[in-house]
């Protein structure tokens, strides 16, 4: 569906400042709200919120429902009376600057194990009556999950695919018995759960009322050790024996790799999910669309033709493209939900049939302004080429900053890219980036909050192939001054973005 004329911001809460060593979904958050209202601004894009694994990627997580319990706000759970301000007086001195999660983890976990302990012997029977309505409400898929993380416990953190047998082939009898064993567990669990999503609802409630739509994130794959493969195997290509990937997702060489991205999730059986009329993924929209107002699906064109390859390669270069029912399931998903708020990442290698799969349901895709230069007026992510229904960004959680951008962008491109600019501010490159999408006809606007502050490649989110170092950026507390906001809200009033102007 087309939006109307707007403009936001890109920032993950694992970014904003707390005395945790992690954004939260505390105070700052609600601050982070307000400097969005006050500059202007309408939207919020957020990554996936869900637990993460393995390099602490957002879109490598333990579950495709369940959110992520290093961004409960402990200041909040001691406003709850679980907590007190005992129990911060031995912090550690946490980085500034970006996230060290192996000294977040360790701190900031048995707080929330202690948060829960308290839980479980004072909460008012008000607040445990609203625990068991979340739990009844959520079944559905927080019962799988919350024994997964208990089991993973149990196994030292092993992938699901190497416990034994009847644990891994979800044996009823096997089950029955760990739900009894590790009942304690599977609870606090349960209760993480509670929390995290009850504080997110807070914030989300808080930044509707103030005028802000929050952009949530549907990475297309789940990971291979996650509740979701574990619990529905006959969803996904997996060797029958060993419970491991039989086909690996990924995309063929592109601007980021020689030999292609291997992410190695399991590709899915789409035979199967047709089978069922996308039971999974209706319900998997239906609950992201209970806490954000939009969805951006990444690898959109993943529902078109997906590349997959096979167990044992080491690269994405040995792969092929299969067709994938992606026409079917948005009719199915238009008709269970009406209008679909979503937009679609269509970067990459795409055809003309993804072009016509996203135009015929009219999902907004995506321009990213530091693909635009360094070539001839052809390139089609110059803003002359762009149409109204679209999302216009300086650049993503995958790219580096602008100014990190411009500083490795070759001499004898910059006099073209100046030329078209026109000129350059004296402020610094961002800002002729900023002002250009502002300027555009794209009906929406983000702009990663990097960008904003004019911070180099040391700012940059996500390196993709890198397995390690991602995901780590922090801005720092007093960063966001009103002459900021101040300076946003002009641009964002002298091309038609603020709340209320035409599409």
């Amino acid at each position: 569906m087309p939006f109307p004329r707007s403009s936001g911001v890109l920032l993950h809460p694992t970014s904003l400042p707390s005395q945790f060593g992690i954004g939260d979904l505390g105070l700052e958050a609600f601050r982070f709200v307000d400097f969005l209202a006050e500059g202007g601004q309408t939207l919020w894009q957020v990554l996936p919120l869900g637990p993460t694994g393995y390099g602490h990627s957002p879109y490598m997580s333990y579950s495709a429902m369940a959110g992520n319990p290093l961004l409960i706000s402990p200041d909040k759970l001691r406003d709850q009376g679980l907590l007190s301000d005992d129990d911060f007086q031995n912090l550690p001195e946490f980085p500034l600057e970006k996230v060290d999660y192996d000294r977040v983890i360790q701190t900031k976990m048995p707080l929330l194990r202690k948060a829960g302990e308290n839980f479980k012997a004072q909460a008012t029977p008000l607040l445990q009556t609203e625990f068991a309505g979340f739990c009844d409400s959520k079944a559905s898929w927080l019962d799988d999950y919350a024994l997964f993380m208990a089991l993973r416990e149990v196994h030292e953190g092993q992938s699901w695919h190497t416990w034994e047998p009847e644990l891994a082939h979800r044996q009823p009898e096997a089950l029955e018995e760990w739900r009894q064993r590790l009942d304690a567990e599977i609870q606090y669990h349960k209760y993480l759960q509670f929390q995290f999503f009850r504080q997110w609802s807070e914030l989300k409630l808080y930044a509707n009322m103030r005028g802000i739509q929050i952009i949530g994130d549907i990475p297309i794959y789940v990971a291979h050790d996650s509740a979701e493969v574990w619990a529905h195997r006959d969803m996904f290509c997996l060797d029958e024996k060993t419970g491991e990937p039989s086909l690996m997702a990924g995309v063929p060489p592109d601007y980021f790799s020689a030999t292609g991205q291997l992410w190695g999730n399991p590709v899915y059986n789409w035979d199967h999910l047709q089978e069922t009329h996308f039971q999974w993924w209706v319900q998997r929209f239906e609950m992201l669309l209970d806490y954000v107002d939009i969805i951006r699906i990444d690898h959109f064109r993943g529902f078109e033709a997906y590349w997959a390859v096979k167990r044992g390669e080491s690269t994405a270069l040995n792969g092929e493209w299969m067709k994938a029912p992606g026409e079917t399931f948005f009719e199915v998903l238009k008709g269970k939900l009406g209008q679909l708020p979503i937009v679609a990442e269509d970067l990459g290698t795409i055809t003309p049939e993804v072009h016509a799969l996203r135009e015929q349901f009219e999902f907004p895709g995506m321009k990213i302004l530091q693909f635009a230069f360094g070539e001839g007026p052809d390139n089609p992510y110059l803003p002359f080429s762009y149409e109204r229904n679209c999302m216009v960004y300086t650049g993503t959680h995958d790219n580096d900053t602008i100014a990190g951008w411009y500083s490795e962008f070759p001499e004898e491109k910059k006099e073209s890219l100046v030329r078209y600019l026109g000129c350059t501010s004296p402020d610094g490159i961002h800002w002729d980036f900023i002002r250009l999408a502002m300027a555009s006809v794209g009906n929406q606007v983000i702009i990663p909050l990097q960008d904003i502050l004019g911070l180099g490649t040391e700012a940059r989110m996500n390196f993709p192939s890198k397995a390690e170092g991602n995901w780590e950026w922090r801005y720092q507390p007093g960063t966001l001054t009103k002459e900021l906001s101040d300076r946003v809200h002009t641009l964002t009033y002298t091309y038609g973005r603020l709340r209320g102007a035409a599409s």
